[in-house]
C-alpha cells in the first residue's frame, strides 16, 4: 500500500480508525461514492435542480403517493406509481366498484397516475372513512388486475364470507377518521453517545396469556407497566408493518405502509407509543426492508403486471430469496430508494417512533444473501472487501447509507439504527462522515449462538471460562453492539430458550415455592441469573431481551398454522406466571428488574469495554471492571470461595449493588450485602489494587466504590 496521500478523502476516517482497511481503501471509496452520488441524485431532483433535503424528499413522497384527504378542500387526492400498466381507475365501496367512473389521469414520463376526487355535494369527501378500495390496473394486453394501492395505510382482513367467496386476501381501507389521535407527550430524551439502551423486544399478539391475538390497547394498559417496572427504557416492536400471513411473525410484509390491523387501528398503535413516551420509553420498529412478501393481490409483488417494478425480475436470479420464498427489492431504482425512504420518515413522522431495528441486513448485504458456503464468515476482511470474492451488493450498502442518512436527518442526537448483521461486516456501525455505513448498532448475534451451543454440548463444569470471555468481548473496536442472549429467534418453535435448555421438563413440576428447590431447578435458576448478567455487563453497549424471557417462559412460541391444527397455545407470554407469588417465574422477573435498574443506576453499558483481570478455569471464575464497577462471577458448581482477591484499578471501599444470590431472587441470602470492603494496596491480577470477598457457588456480584 502507498503513502496516506493515496488513501481517498471520502474513507480517510475509517482507514485512521481501523489501519486493517488499508489494503481495501479503493473497495471502500467506490462503496461510499454510490451512496454518496444517490444521495447528490435525490436531494438535487428537483424540477430546477436546486436542493432539497433527503428528509423533505422522504416527506413530501409519503404526503403525495397513496391516498391523501384535505380538510379544508374536501378533496381527496391519489397518486400511483405503476409505469407498466396502460391505465388505472380507482375503485370500492365508495363508487360501489364501478370500474370506469374514476379513472387515474395518464401516466406521467416515470409512470405515475394521479387522481383528485371532489367533494360530494354535502361537502363530505367522496370516499367514507375506513371504506374499501381497490386500483384497478389495465395491462398492455388489455387484460385487468387489482390490486391494493402500494401506499395505503391501512389493509384488514376479509370477514367469513368475503374470504369464501373472494380468497382470503387483505382489502385496503381509506383510513381518514375525523379526529386522529393527538401525542401529548414528546419523545424521550435520549443522547446517543451517553445514555444506555436497555431494549425490550415484543410482538403485540402474543402480548397475552390468553390464547388469541392482544390488542394494542391491551398492550398499553397490560405490558408497557411491566416493562417500565423492569427497567427497560426502549421497546423493539415486531409484526408491526402488515403482514397477510401471522405465522410469518412479521417478516413477510404485504402492506408497508399500514400498521398491522390485527391487533387494532392506526390511532391505537399511535396510543400506546405515545404512552410508552409518558413513561420514558423509546419505542423502536422493527422494519423490514431486506425483502417482501410473493402475494401479488394484497401485496407489491408483480403491483403493476410487472415482475421487475419494486423488484429485480426472477429471470436475472437476483429477484427471490433462496430460503425465504420471498421477492428481493432494487435498490438501484430510484422509485424504489423513494419507497423505501418514506416509509422511515412516515413511521417516524406519524407514529413517532424513535428508530429501527433493520431486519436482515446480512441478507441484503450480499448477492449470496449470506446462505450457503459463501454465508461462512470467518472475519477475514477480504470476505468483505475484496472486488473478486466478497460478493457484496453496493447498490443494497448505498441504500443503507442514504436510510442511515435520513434517519439521523429526522432525529439529530436520539436516532437509533441497529442492524441485524450476523456476518461481521467493517464498517457497518461506523459514522457516514468518517467513510461507514452508519447504523448505530450491530446485533451480536454470535452470542445467542455460544450459549445454546454450551447448553446443548457440555456440562456447565466442564465450560471454559476463556473461551466464553473471548465471545463475549470479541466485537470491532468503536462500533457498538446490543448485546442478547437469546431473541425471539431461540424462543421459535425447533430451538430451546435458556431457561428451557436449563431446566426442561421440571419447569412444569418443579417451579412452586411450596417444596425446596430441586437441584436442576437450583441449577437452572443460579445459571439463568448468571448467563444474563455476564452477557448484560460484558457483551455489548446495549443489551436486548425478548419478552416473557426475562422470567424464565416456559415453551416455544409457535403461531397457528396448519401444523398446530391453526391453535394459539403456544402463540401468547404467560405472564401469569411471573405474578403469581407461589411460583419462582416470580424470582427471575424481579431478578431482571433488579439487574435493568441497577444498570441504569450505575450505567456500564455504552461504556468503554470491560478490562477483565480474571478468567480462572479452574476456580471457574471471571472478573471485570467496566465504568470504575467491579463484577464477578463464580460459576463453578460446589466450591464458594472465601476472601477471594479481586483486582481493582481504583482504590477505595466497595459495597454490593447487585447479588443474585438473594432469596427473593431465587437464592439462598448467603452474602452479606452491608459488608464493606477495603482495597489493599498490592497489584494482583494486572490491577493496582485489590478486595477480598466471600463470593458462593453460582453466584454473580457487582459492587461499586461507595
Amino acid at each position: 500500500m502507498g503513502a496516506d496521500s493515496e488513501i481517498p478523502e471520502n474513507v480517510r476516517g475509517v482507514v485512521e480508525f481501523d489501519s486493517w482497511l488499508k489494503p481495501f481503501v479503493h473497495v471502500l471509496s467506490e462503496r461510499r461514492y454510490l451512496g454518496d452520488k444517490w444521495h447528490y441524485d435525490i436531494t438535487h431532483a428537483t424540477p430546477d435542480g436546486s436542493y432539497q433535503s433527503l428528509s423533505k424528499f422522504a416527506r413530501d413522497s409519503y404526503r403525495s403517493y397513496g391516498l391523501h384527504a384535505d380538510w379544508e378542500t374536501g378533496e381527496i387526492r391519489y397518486r400511483e406509481w405503476a409505469p407498466n400498466a396502460q391505465k388505472a381507475f380507482l375503485i370500492g365501496e365508495f363508487n360501489n366498484w364501478n370500474e370506469s367512473s374514476h379513472e387515474l389521469k395518464s401516466k406521467d414520463e416515470f409512470g405515475v397516475f394521479h387522481i383528485t376526487i371532489p367533494p360530494n355535494a354535502d361537502g363530505s369527501f367522496a370516499i367514507p372513512h375506513d371504506s374499501k378500495i381497490k386500483v384497478m390496473f389495465v395491462k398492455p394486453d388489455g387484460s385487468k388486475i387489482y390490486r391494493l394501492p402500494a401506499w395505503i395505510t391501512r389493509a384488514t382482513q376479509p370477514d367469513r364470507e368475503t374470504a369464501k367467496a373472494y380468497g382470503p386476501g387483505y382489502e385496503a381501507r381509506f383510513w381518514n377518521p375525523e379526529k386522529p389521535y393527538e401525542f401529548k407527550n414528546k419523545r424521550p430524551h435520549f443522547n446517543q453517545k451517553v445514555d444506555s439502551l436497555r431494549i425490550y423486544e415484543a410482538h403485540v399478539g402474543i402480548s397475552s396469556p390468553e390464547p388469541k391475538v392482544a390488542s394494542y390497547k391491551e398492550f398499553t394498559q397490560n405490558v408497557l407497566p411491566r416493562i417500565k417496572h423492569l427497567g427497560y427504557d426502549a421497546i423493539q416492536l415486531m409484526a408491526i408493518m402488515e403482514h397477510a400471513y401471522y405465522a410469518s411473525f412479521g417478516y413477510q410484509v404485504t402492506n408497508f405502509f399500514a400498521a398491522s390491523s390485527r391487533y387494532g387501528t392506526p390511532e391505537e398503535l399511535k396510543e400506546l407509543i405515545d404512552t410508552a413516551h409518558g413513561m420514558g420509553i423509546l419505542v423502536l420498529l422493527d422494519v423490514v426492508h431486506s425483502h417482501a412478501s410473493k402475494n401479488a393481490e394484497d401485496g407489491l409483488n408483480e403491483f403493476d403486471g410487472s415482475d421487475h417494478q419494486y423488484f429485480h425480475s426472477i429471470d436475472s436470479g437476483r429477484g427471490s430469496h433462496p430460503d425465504w420464498d420471498s421477492r428481493l427489492f432494487n435498490y438501484g431504482s430510484f422509485e424504489v430508494q423513494r419507497f423505501l425512504l418514506a416509509n422511515l420518515a412516515f413511521y417516524i413522522d406519524v407514529y413517532q417512533f424513535d428508530g429501527f431495528r433493520f431486519d436482515g441486513v446480512t441478507s441484503m448485504l450480499y448477492l449470496h444473501h449470506g446462505v450457503g458456503p459463501s454465508g461462512a464468515f470467518s472475519g477475514n476482511y477480504n470476505e468483505y472487501l475484496s472486488k473478486e470474492k466478497s460478493g457484496v451488493d453496493h447498490e443494497a450498502v448505498a441504500y443503507l447509507m442514504l436510510a442511515n442518512d435520513l434517519v439521523h436527518e429526522l432525529l439529530p442526537q436520539s436516532a437509533i439504527t441497529i442492524a441485524e448483521d450476523v456476518s461481521g461486516y467493517p464498517t457497518l456501525c461506523l459514522p457516514r462522515a468518517m467513510g461507514g455505513i452508519g447504523f448505530d448498532y450491530r446485533l451480536a448475534m454470535a452470542l445467542p449462538d455460544m450459549w445454546i451451543k454450551l447448553l446443548k454440548e457440555q456440562k456447565d463444569e466442564d465450560w471454559e471460562m476463556g473461551d466464553i470471555v473471548h465471545t463475549l468481548t470479541n466485537r470491532r473496536h468503536g462500533e457498538k453492539v446490543v448485546a442478547y442472549c437469546e431473541s425471539h429467534d431461540q424462543a421459535l418453535v425447533g430451538d430451546k430458550t435458556l431457561a428451557f435448555w436449563l431446566m426442561d421438563a421440571a419447569m412444569y413440576t418443579d417451579m412452586s415455592v411450596l417444596k425446596p428447590a430441586t437441584l436442576v431447578i437450583d441449577r437452572g435458576m443460579s445459571l439463568h441469573k448468571m448467563i444474563r448478567l455476564l452477557t448484560h455487563s460484558l457483551g455489548g453497549e446495549a443489551f436486548l431481551a425478548f419478552e416473557g424471557n426475562e422470567f424464565g417462559h416456559p415453551e416455544w412460541l409457535d403461531f397457528p398454522n396448519v401444523n398446530n391444527g391453526d391453535s394459539f397455545h403456544y402463540a401468547r407470554r404467560q405472564f401469569n406466571l411471573a405474578d403469581d407469588n407461589l411460583l419462582r417465574y416470580r424470582m427471575l422477573y424481579e431478578f431482571d428488574a433488579a439487574m435493568q435498574n441497577c444498570e441504569r443506576k450505575h450505567q456500564w453499558l455504552n461504556t468503554p469495554q470491560a478490562y477483565v483481570s480474571l478468567k480462572h478455569e479452574g476456580d471457574k471464575v471471571i472478573a471485570f471492571e467496566r465504568n470504575g464497577h467491579l463484577f464477578m462471577f463464580n460459576f463453578h458448581p460446589t466450591k464458594s470461595y472465601t476472601d477471594y482477591r479481586f483486582g481493582v484499578d481504583v482504590a477505595g471501599t466497595y459495597k454490593i449493588v447487585l447479588n443474585s444470590d438473594r432469596k427473593e431472587y431465587g437464592g439462598y441470602d448467603r452474602v452479606d450485602e452491608s459488608a464493606r470492603f477495603f482495597t489493599t494496596d498490592l497489584a494482583w491480577n494486572g490491577r493496582k489494587n485489590f478486595i477480598q470477598v466471600y463470593i458462593p457457588s453460582r453466584v454473580a456480584l457487582v459492587c461499586a466504590l461507595e
